[in-house]
């Protein structure tokens, strides 16, 4: 057996997540099915990480095994994507060492949120309209207090079945382009809804609904019922996985 990497992007508006769902269609339940079709083997992948229904990704790394040692090729790549919808699409296949995983192999994650602030017919579906007034210096200030802490439970989704709320966060930071305002984060893992709920509460920041020291409160309180909303989901996009040999 020959194990594969596999990069690709995807808008995940129509889909439950990346994850395969029993009552839902997923990224990754249209890739194995395309790929099993196309192989004629039933192929198991195993991506980075879950992403939640209708957000995005930029750079997404999946891995899988096959019995054909051939698919690092240019002809294959175009092949499926041919097949594939288009919200989805494959960049790279390339061969990996037997013990490369897709999720435990990552070094660091980086994810992006997108707030437009002008209506924008064209990007109802890949970035979160608001309106009024934020002040990005103090979301800033607040944004910078994740980088002092380890434990997320605030910012974490009820109920999940992760065994530890540690992450630890190298870089968050609002920046302005082009009548968008951009949250980039960088952490070695996310916990499920982390980043949206970060994203919402900062908003709350923007908007002198609560400080940057409120903002250092909720997260020492360890509640989720601290934090505020969560940001939508259509706003979200994985921008970049680290790896060793990526």
């Amino acid at each position: 057996m020959q194990r594969y990497l596999i990069q690709l992007s995807f808008k995940g508006t129509c889909y439950h997540g990346w994850q395969i769902q029993p009552n839902g269609i997923s990224v990754q339940k249209v890739l194995e099915t395309t790929i099993s079709t196309l192989l004629r083997e039933q192929v198991a992948i195993t991506g980075a990480g879950r992403t939640d229904a209708g957000v995005h990704a930029l750079f997404f790394i999946a891995h899988f095994d096959a019995l054909k040692n051939d698919l690092d090729s240019p002809d294959f790549i175009r092949h499926l994507n041919s097949f594939l919808p288009e919200d989805i699409a494959v960049q790279a296949v390339k061969k990996a060492d037997p013990g490369f995983h897709a999720r435990f192999s990552a070094l660091s994650r980086t994810y992006i949120y997108v707030i437009s602030r002008r209506k924008d017919p064209f990007s109802v579906e890949q970035s979160f309209y608001y309106p009024g007034i934020l002040d990005m210096a103090k979301m800033n200030e607040a944004a910078e207090v994740l980088t002092q802490y380890s434990d997320f439970t605030s910012f974490s989704r009820l109920h999940s079945d992760v065994k530890t709320n540690i992450c630890r966060v190298t870089y968050a930071r609002w920046e302005e382009s082009e009548g968008k305002l951009v949250f980039t984060i960088t952490a070695d893992r996310f916990l499920r809804n982390m980043v949206r709920a970060i994203t919402g509460t900062l908003i709350d920041v923007g908007r002198g609904k609560i400080s940057a020291e409120n903002f250092r409160t909720i997260i020492e309180k360890k509640e989720r019922k601290a934090a505020g909303a969560s940001a939508p989901a259509k706003g979200l996009f994985l921008k970049h996985i680290d790896y060793q040999l990526v």
